[in-house]
C-alpha cells in the first residue's frame, strides 16, 4: 500500500496521546494513596515508561508482532528493530506502528501497580516489570493482534486491548493481591485518598488519552476511527452516570471517586468493542460495565484481597466484560472487517471471545504467578514493615512529595534539606526586596 499523510499524521497524534495515558494513570492513583506513597505510586508509571520502552525495541517488538512461530509468540526477525524503517506498514511507516504499539505495551504493566501500592519493594517492581511485559504482555499481544497469532486466526475481536490490555492486568493484579498480602492494618485501618482533586484531573487526561487509544487503532484517519472515537466518548460517558447512580441509590449521594472510576470502566468495557459496534451498543456497554464494575470492586471486600487501588475490579472486570459484549453486539453493518456477533445469528463470536477471555486470563495468572515466585526466592516481593509504616517515598526513593506529608521519623536527605535551605533563602531574599519596595 501507498503511504497516506492523513493516516500517518493522525497515528502521530495517537502515540503521544497515548503516551499521555500512563502520567495521567499517574495522577489518578497517586491521589488515591496516603500522601507518603504518592511518589512511589508515581514512580510505577514513570519508570514502567523507561524500562517497558527499552525492552520493547530491542525484542518485545519482534515477540508480538514478527511473523509467527507456531502461532504463539513472534520470532526474533525485529530484534533491535531489524527490518523496522520507514517502509509502509498499511499506509504509516513500519517504524511508526511500532511505535504506537509500543505506547500500548507501557501502560498495561503500570495498571498493576494499582493492586499493589503503598507495599511493594520497588526492585522487585523493576524486575517484575520487565518481566512481566515481555514474557506475559508480548504473547497475547501476539496471539490477538500478531500476524498468524491464534486467537486472531479463531476470529476473535479486540479492536484496541480489551483483552490484551486491561483484563491481562487485570488478572495479573488480582495475583499480585493475593502474594503480597493486605496493607498494613486493611481493611479495619482506613486509608482515605489524600487528593481526590489530583484523582480527578488523572480521569480526565485519561478520558482524553483514551482517543488516541481506541480511534488510533483505526491506524488510519477513516471511518472506522471515526466510529471509534464516537464510541469511546459515549461509553465513559453512560459508565460514569451508572457508577454514580449505583452509589446515589446505596449511599444516598454519588462521590467523585465514583464518577472517575465509572468513567474509566466504561472506557475499559468499549475498548475491545469501539470498532466493531454501534454509538447505542457503545452507551450500552458503558451502562453496563458502570454496574459490573462497581460489583466487581466490592468483591475485595468480600473475598479479602486488598486490591488497593481496584486494577482487577475496574480493569479485569471491565475487560472481560467489554470483551464478551463484543462477542454480543458486534456489527458487520459498522465495520465490514469484524463479524456480526451473537445478536446478529453468529454464536461462533460470541464462544471465540470466550475463548480469547480465559485464554489471555489464564496466561496472565500463570506467567504473574511463576514471575512472582521466582522474585520471591530471590530478593523478596514486599517492603519491610518500618518502610511500609513510613512510606515508601521517603523509605525507597528518599523524597516526601509534599513539606506536610506524612514523613515518619527520618529527616530528609541531606541533599533535599539543601535544596530546601535554598527555596527558603530565595523566599527571605524575594521578601526582602518586596518589604523595600513598599
Amino acid at each position: 500500500m501507498k503511504f497516506d499523510t492523513g493516516d500517518t499524521a493522525w497515528v502521530l497524534a495517537c502515540t503521544a496521546l497515548v503516551l499521555l495515558m500512563t502520567p495521567a494513570l499517574a495522577l489518578f492513583y497517586g491521589g488515591m494513596v496516603r500522601a507518603k506513597n504518592v511518589l512511589s505510586t508515581f514512580m510505577h508509571s514513570f519508570f514502567a515508561i523507561g524500562v517497558v520502552t527499552i525492552a520493547w525495541v530491542v525484542v518485545g517488538y519482534s515477540l508480538a508482532f514478527a511473523p509467527t512461530r507456531g502461532g504463539f509468540i513472534g520470532g526474533f526477525d525485529h530484534l533491535f528493530l531489524r527490518g523496522v524503517g520507514l517502509e509502509a506498514k498499511g499506509t504509516i511507516p513500519h517504524l511508526l506502528f511500532m511505535a504506537y504499539q509500543l505506547m500500548f505495551a507501557i501502560i498495561t504493566p503500570a495498571l498493576i501497580s494499582g493492586a499493589f501500592a503503598e507495599r511493594m519493594k520497588f526492585s522487585t517492581y523493576a524486575l517484575f516489570t520487565l518481566l512481566w511485559s515481555l514474557l506475559v504482555y508480548c504473547p497475547v499481544a501476539h496471539w490477538v493482534w500478531g500476524p498468524g497469532g491464534w486467537l486472531a486466526s479463531r476470529g476473535a475481536l479486540d479492536f484496541a486491548g480489551g483483552t490484551v490490555v486491561h483484563l491481562t492486568s487485570g488478572a495479573s493484579a488480582l495475583v499480585l493481591a493475593k502474594m503480597l498480602g493486605p496493607r498494613l492494618g486493611w481493611p479495619g485501618r482506613k486509608a482515605p485518598p489524600h487528593n481526590l482533586t489530583m484523582t480527578m484531573l488523572g480521569a480526565g487526561l485519561l478520558w482524553f488519552g483514551w482517543f488516541g487509544f481506541n480511534a488510533g487503532s483505526a491506524l488510519a484517519a477513516n471511518q472506522v476511527a471515526a466510529l471509534a472515537f464516537v464510541n469511546t466518548h459515549v461509553a465513559a460517558a453512560a459508565g460514569a452516570l451508572a457508577w454514580a447512580a449505583v452509589e446515589w441509590i446505596r449511599h444516598g449521594k454519588p462521590s467523585s471517586l465514583g464518577l472517575a472510576s465509572g468513567l474509566v470502566a466504561g472506557l475499559v468495557a468499549v475498548t475491545p468493542a469501539a470498532g466493531f459496534v454501534g454509538p447505542m451498543a457503545a452507551i450500552g456497554i458503558g451502562l453496563a460495565a458502570g454496574v459490573v464494575c462497581y460489583g466487581g470492586v466490592q468483591l475485595k471486600g468480600r473475598f479479602g484481597f486488598d486490591d488497593a487501588l481496584d486494577a482487577f475490579g475496574v480493569h479485569g472486570v471491565g475487560g472481560a466484560l467489554g470483551a464478551a459484549l463484543t462477542g454480543l453486539l458486534a456489527a458487520k453493518a459498522w465495520n465490514a472487517a469484524g463479524q456480526d456477533g451473537l445478536l446478529l445469528g453468529n454464536a461462533s463470536l460470541a464462544f471465540e471471545q470466550l475463548v480469547a477471555i480465559a485464554a489471555a486470563a489464564g496466561w496472565a495468572v500463570i506467567g504473574s504467578i511463576a514471575i512472582l515466585k521466582l522474585l520471591d526466592r530471590t530478593i523478596g516481593l514486599r517492603a519491610a514493615k518500618d518502610d511500609e509504616q513510613e512510606g515508601l517515598d521517603l523509605s525507597h526513593h528518599g523524597e516526601a512529595a509534599y513539606a506536610h506529608a506524612e514523613a515518619g521519623s527520618r529527616a530528609l536527605p541531606s541533599h533535599a534539606a539543601e535544596m530546601a535551605a535554598d527555596r527558603e533563602d530565595e523566599s527571605a531574599v524575594a521578601r526582602a526586596t518586596l518589604a523595600a519596595d513598599l
